[in-house]
């Protein structure tokens, strides 16, 4: 492993790649953060055949989201292009994407993980998408969350923001499994269940699997980044509830 804000390493078989975010606590999934695990990607899959790749992080949090700051709106375009750019490639990686999470797994980390084929969570684990008490909404969970857990469990998550506890999560279909140590058993299940399996048939049985998903994903953030660049940033709700977040007041809604 190597200093830096994402570690990149192959488990002792080396057809595991391994990815952690490495910025503790909070892991924020800022443009430096974002880079990172495109570099790691393509450094990973430059290093040799891999079967599926386990994304997990320092720290007691998975990860509390996106930068805020880069929300606004001189910022708010670039990391939304970068951001959707990183999961419709994770999307579409020709192997499983397993996620290992604990502690708060928020916004941005949330989105982050639904691109996984399985996720993992401690018992402790959290998951939400808070952006809505920002006065704002989340892109890619927008898009990503009903295709999971359905149309009515996405909105109760994307319009109330609240989390859910793992079991909750595990309960809706959100995640797979709730363990002590996620990181551990997802190991397990690779090597029970992947480990032994052709790269070159699991890469199509991927394309073939999530085919349909990446085309309506890769549309439908179009769509989002449009009504969040064009629509939503130009209400006065926007900017005051994510200025009021950075400077730690309550915001106060004009409703327009």
């Amino acid at each position: 492993m190597e200093p830096g804000p994402v570690r990149l390493w192959r488990d002792a078989s080396g057809a595991l790649l391994r990815l952690r975010l490495a910025r503790p606590k909070a892991n924020i999934l800022d443009a430096e953060m974002i880079a990172a695990l495109d570099a790691a990607l393509s450094a990973g899959w430059a290093s040799g055949p891999t079967l599926a790749v386990l994304i997990d992080a320092e720290g007691p949090h998975f990860s509390f989201g996106a930068s805020v700051e880069e929300h606004l709106p001189a910022q708010s375009a670039a990391m939304l292009v970068g951001f959707h750019a990183l999961l419709l490639r994770l999307l579409a990686l020709p192997a499983p994407v397993l996620c290992a999470v604990r502690g708060q797994c928020l916004g941005g980390g949330l989105e982050l993980v639904l691109t996984a084929s399985r996720i993992f969570a401690a018992p402790g684990a959290t998951f939400g998408q808070p952006e809505i008490r920002l006065g704002v909404f989340a892109p890619a969970a927008s898009a990503l969350l009903p295709e999971r857990i359905g149309r009515a469990a996405a909105e109760d998550m994307l319009l109330s923001g609240r989390s859910l506890g793992a079991e909750e999560a595990r309960m809706i279909g959100l995640i797979e499994t709730v363990a002590e140590d996620p990181a551990r058993v997802a190991e397990e299940w690779f090597s029970a269940h992947l480990a032994d399996k052709s790269a070159a048939a699991l890469g199509h049985a991927m394309a073939a699997s999530r085919g349909a998903l990446i085309a309506r994903t890769r549309a439908r953030l179009a769509e989002l980044e449009a009504l969040y660049l064009n629509d939503l940033m130009r209400t006065r709700d926007a900017l005051t509830g994510l200025q009021a977040f950075l400077t730690k007041r309550t915001p106060h809604w004009e409703h327009r």
